[in-house]
């Protein structure tokens, strides 16, 4: 076990040695003091073991060169019995032993995961559209149990490795040096063994985890539901076995490679180890001939040589072994000493009794523009997050996005698109008319890059009344309704809500007065109600169905088999577009805020669904301050005021009429869009005070 051990160590030790701190060490010792006790108890656990340990060559000693050629059959019976009664107690030791360390590196796993995940949460949006989901769950699992292992295992075993090396050294210079002496020369061909053979092994281990990593992020792109649908609509089933049989094949040969070179190092340690032991025996025995001692001292001596060369083993990989540990515990501290983007002020205070006054005053907002990750760079061999190019193999490392919110969209329907071409060519489609202000800029529309997203918003919604966004995709629109609930904070300006700055109330009582709906509606892969309960956790049964009859979606859940116990899948896929929207917004009329920001997007779905969402707009919308991005002419036909967006700047304000009146970029949107329905009549305003 302890050569096996030895030799993981070796494979999983880094290339560069890790550089240890004092004052890391002082903060992992930290984390270690509320399981002191518990350590001390394994520590005194340990010196008991290796002293017992001890105690077996030195009865098979004494039962050889004392207890049988004497025919003493009473201390043969007592030596016989402490031979069972040694490996018995050592059992129960070890038991107690593992029992004490695995509550020490349970509790650290604990206290860690809770640190990182309660600091998580208090991170803005911007650190986790600037991390990768993957290095997240890294940091949560691999690096906090191999700061567990630091604490339970590494530094317990380097402990108890240093005493059994002293304790034995020490018996055997007591029995005989030049034995010790002799057990001691094979060392340096031994620890060379390990540093040449055990680095090849380790780096034929490491490719082997990448090409899994490959293979595994090729299966994890081809087998889930849109990488399938596109493998069957382009016929590429062929060229993707092919890529994966290449990629298993890789798999298969390091394998093949790793078990012969694994196995010959193995082969080359243990005839190390009986090269020593050979020496023992062979000059122990010359010397027992002429005299200098006795045979038990030399079979003594092969027991102390297997704990020994053991021990020494585990000693030459443990400053490795300490250090990557000590990497995992900086991985972890890294991520527990970011700060916080949106922080909450000490004297912050509660919103409360909200009349949802909304005053934006001069308000200027810039995503930040540097490249460098949040978090360090850390390449783990064998994660799906390291590969850069699934299908290829090959390119750069993906960047983070700088895509804006709003254009994310666009780019997803784009896709399907693309997915809609391949599979109905070679027929051509037309498609139907979309009632939308979004600008498309290949039609001859300007660009929206910049480099702020906003500039000098200013604009103030009366409590109760309804604020249209509208402007061209990329204008601005998204990341202005960002702000209201915090998920930014402007670079410049002031967001009040009833005349307070939003960084002077707690981020809880804000939150509780903002129910908000974003175009990409998100459902937890659990059931209808405890998604609808996610607003408010102690909802009856009478609150869910009321709010669901004026979402318009009650009846479609009541016909469902498990009814509000029905799961609807990852992100809600078991659902359509429209009744995800309707069970969205089902959960904001829960939650019962008086303030609502809604991406209003519904010009991509069916006719029934559109009306039953607008219906449920209205009913939503009713006495409430609310700010929406349009994406349909009832929806600006009923705003109180409607805000122009271009470029992150507002560059026209007013109600419909005021601003066709104006003859400028609203009114050139309204024409190109909606001129086709001017003498047809409109759709029915969606809300009325």
């Amino acid at each position: 076990m302890r050569l096996h051990a030895g030799i993981r160590s070796v494979i999983n030790s880094p290339d560069e040695k890790p550089k240890i701190t004092w004052q890391l060490l002082r903060r992992v010792l930290r984390h270690a003091r509320p399981y002191r006790w518990l350590i001390g108890g394994v520590l005194l656990l340990i010196l008991t073991h290796t002293g017992l340990s001890l105690l077996t060559p030195l009865i098979l000693r004494d039962l050889l060169d004392r207890t049988i050629p004497a025919g003493d059959l009473g201390r043969l019976a007592i030596l016989a019995s402490a031979l069972l009664l040694i490996p018995a107690a050592n059992g129960a030791i070890q038991v107690g032993q593992r029992h004490l360390n695995s509550r020490v590196g349970e509790g650290v796993v604990y206290d860690l995961r809770m640190a990182l995940y309660g600091h998580l949460q208090r991170m803005s949006l911007r650190f986790f559209t600037n991390t990768k989901v993957g290095e997240l769950m890294s940091r949560l699992n691999n690096d906090v149990v191999g700061a567990q292992t630091a604490i339970s295992s590494t530094i317990v075993n380097i402990a108890t490795q240093i005493v059994q090396v002293a304790a034995v050294l020490v018996v055997m210079l007591t029995l005989e040096w030049r034995l010790t002496v002799i057990a001691v020369a094979i060392l340096p061909l031994f620890i060379l063994a390990v540093r040449l053979l055990g680095t090849r092994l380790r780096d034929i281990a490491r490719k082997q985890m990448d090409a899994t990593a490959q293979m595994n992020a090729m299966m994890n792109e081809t087998l889930n539901i849109g990488g399938a649908l596109l493998v069957k609509l382009f016929g590429r089933r062929r060229l993707e076995v092919d890529r994966f049989s290449q990629k298993a094949g890789q798999v298969r040969n390091l394998g093949v490679q790793r078990t012969f070179i694994g196995s010959f190092f193995i082969a080359l340690i243990l005839l190390l180890s009986a090269v020593g032991t050979a020496l023992v025996y062979g000059l122990g025995g010359y010397f027992a001939i002429k005299g200098a001692f006795t045979i038990g001292t030399i079979v003594a001596f092969g027991a102390y040589l297997t704990n020994l060369y053991g021990a020494l083993r585990q000693l030459a990989n443990a400053p490795v072994e300490f250090a990557t540990s000590m990497v995992s515990f900086e991985r972890v501290f890294e991520v527990i000493d970011l700060p916080l983007d949106i922080p909450e002020k000490a004297d912050a205070v509660v919103l409360k009794d909200t009349r949802g006054e909304i005053v934006f005053d001069r308000v200027s907002f810039r995503y930040a523009t540097g490249s460098e990750p949040l978090l360090s760079d850390v390449h783990r061999y064998g994660s799906m997050d390291n590969v850069t190019a699934v299908l290829s193999g090959t390119g750069q490392k993906a960047g983070e996005s700088r895509i804006s919110p709003g254009r994310q969209s666009q780019n997803r329907l784009v896709e399907m698109a693309r997915l809609w071409w391949a599979a109905n060519q070679p027929e051509v489609a037309v498609p139907s008319p979309s009632h939308t202000l979004e600008v498309n800029e290949e039609n001859g529309h300007h660009s929206q890059a910049r480099s702020n997203a906003l500039q000098e918003i200013s604009f103030r919604a009366e409590p109760g009344r309804l604020v249209a966004l509208v402007g061209p995709s990329g204008a601005g629109k998204t990341t202005l309704t960002y702000l209201i609930p915090r998920l930014y904070d402007p670079c410049e300006g002031t967001i009040r809500i009833d005349g307070t700055d939003l960084r002077d109330v707690t981020i809880e009582s804000l939150s509780a007065q903002i129910g908000m709906v974003t175009q990409e509606t998100y459902l937890f892969h659990d059931t209808i109600r405890t998604n609808l309960q996610y607003a408010r956790l102690d909802a009856s049964q009478n609150e869910l169905e009321a709010a669901c009859r004026v979402a318009n979606i009650h009846d479609f859940i009541q016909a469902l088999p498990d009814g509000y116990d029905t799961i609807v899948g990852q992100r809600g896929y078991r659902l359509s577009g429209g009744e995800k929207q309707r069970i969205a917004l089902a959960r904001v009329i829960l939650k019962d805020p008086r303030i609502l920001v809604l991406d209003e997007a519904t010009s991509s779905l069916d006719s029934e669904s559109e009306a039953l969402i607008q219906d449920a707009l209205a009913k939503v919308m009713a006495k409430r301050t609310s700010i929406v991005i349009a994406h349909r002419l009832s929806t600006i036909l009923a705003a109180d005021l409607i805000l122009v967006i271009d470029r992150g700047k507002i560059v026209q304000t007013g109600t419909h009429a005021e601003l066709l009146a104006q003859d400028g970029l609203y009114a050139n949107l309204y024409h190109t869009q909606f001129g086709q329905d001017q003498g047809q009549g409109s759709s029915a305003p969606i809300c009325k005070d």
